[in-house]
């Protein structure tokens, strides 16, 4: 069989940054992979597919019922567009104009995160205007209830590492200001695990990857209230069309589902903490570098003046290998790096603690500045097409 690697000059990859499309998302579990090849051969009924779908997300979540996108991002302009639009089929051909609709989408000034573009422009998209509250590292309820007027459409919450993580409002506290104003709450939680608290604390729309922690093909998944959902679809017929998904992405969400529904997570669990455990002895043993397991994950926190690399010298090291090896670097200027193990086994978790037990020992005298992330991502656009390895 032809590897496709060798076919197009790709470099393999070992990602333990966690599962972020620039570098594929997950890797797609075995019941997707069936489940997709069963059905691409055939014609299908995207409405009954759909049907289909929100069956299982309702099951799945405890929401009354569900739909699947082409990504989450599309799924924030969907939900944001549902909201203005409800089951109006003239106003959804009408947008992006909102002339006589309810326009305005709420948002705490410290969820405007970037994930490759800023989360406000997907509701700028849909033709609404955002109107953020309070400041990036604090806000109150009391801020929230001021900016909710007659023009309010919806409330947006994103639920992500990069957002501020305390001293703004929580999620249930959030949800109930909005639903005494009768305004509905539209869940960014791209990279949960597990929807459902986040329907259980009020969510009216809850967005989530199929592609990440679920480990599907590239789509997104919105779950929540059926009047709401039902204006999610509506919206097939309009500003939604060119964002829409194909069969292939339907069949892969509901096999990822219906799978995780059966995980034994207790398990799970175990055999991470296991490896986690497992990598922490490895890497601790490297002066200069303090390694702690939080949650799911490893964290460095490295001393430049007693390590024998910085953290952004580990991670460009790591990337440049064969394969290359992606650790979560956004805040290597701070000289801390994250590692994600969830997604790879024992051996490679063992390979990992070898490669950076390596380039610690090779030393470095790297005194380069820490790209800024944003000029960072400039450079690489710029710079594409890149070289591939055949070339």
């Amino acid at each position: 069989m032809t590897d496709i690697f060798e076919k197009r000059g790709l470099r393999r990859v070992i990602n333990v940054s966690g599962t972020e499309t620039p570098f594929g998302a997950a890797p797609v579990r075995p019941e997707v992979i069936l489940a997709i090849n069963e059905i691409v051969p055939h014609s299908v009924l995207m409405r009954e597919l759909q049907s289909a779908a929100s069956e299982v997300i309702a099951r799945a979540t405890s929401a009354e019922a569900g739909c699947v996108t082409g990504c989450t991002a599309a799924g924030i302009v969907i939900a944001v567009a549902a909201c203005m639009t409800g089951r109006d089929l003239g106003r959804v051909e009408q947008l992006p104009d909102t002339k006589g609709m309810k326009d305005e989408v709420v948002m705490q000034k410290g969820h405007e995160i970037t994930y490759g573009h800023n989360v406000s422009q997907n509701v700028r998209i849909a033709g609404a205007t955002l109107i953020e509250i309070g400041a990036a590292t604090q806000c109150g309820v009391y801020q929230l209830e001021h900016a909710i007027s007659a023009s309010t459409a919806a409330a947006l919450y994103v639920v992500s590492p990069l957002t501020v993580q305390n001293r703004l409002i929580d999620l249930k506290s959030f949800c109930a200001a909005c639903h005494q104003h009768g305004v509905p709450v539209i869940v960014d939680a791209a990279s949960v695990s597990d929807p459902r608290p986040y329907v259980e604390a009020g969510g009216d729309l809850v967005l989530f990857s199929a592609h990440k922690q679920f480990a599907s093909i590239t789509a997104g998944v919105i779950a929540g209230r059926l009047p709401l959902i039902q204006a999610c679809v509506y919206q097939e017929h309009g500003i939604g069309r060119p964002m829409k998904v194909g069969k292939e992405g339907v069949a892969g969400a509901i096999a990822a589902l219906e799978a995780w529904m059966t995980d034994d997570r207790d398990q799970a669990r175990r055999e991470l903490n296991a490896r986690l455990q497992r990598v922490e002895s490895q890497l601790k043993k490297i002066p200069g570098i303090a390694v702690s397991i939080q949650g799911t994950q490893i964290r460095l926190d490295i001393d430049r003046s007693k390590a024998p690399i910085s953290a952004h010298g580990l991670a460009k090291a790591l990337f440049a290998g064969d394969p290359a090896i992606i650790v979560w670097s956004q805040f290597a200027r701070e000289g801390m790096l994250l590692l994600t193990f969830g997604k790879v086994t024992d051996a490679i978790a063992d390979h990992v603690c070898e490669r950076i037990a390596a380039i610690c020992a090779a030393g470095s005298d790297d005194q380069e500045p820490v790209p800024n992330i944003g000029d960072a991502i400039a450079d690489q656009l710029h710079n594409w097409p890149v070289a591939l390895k055949r070339s």
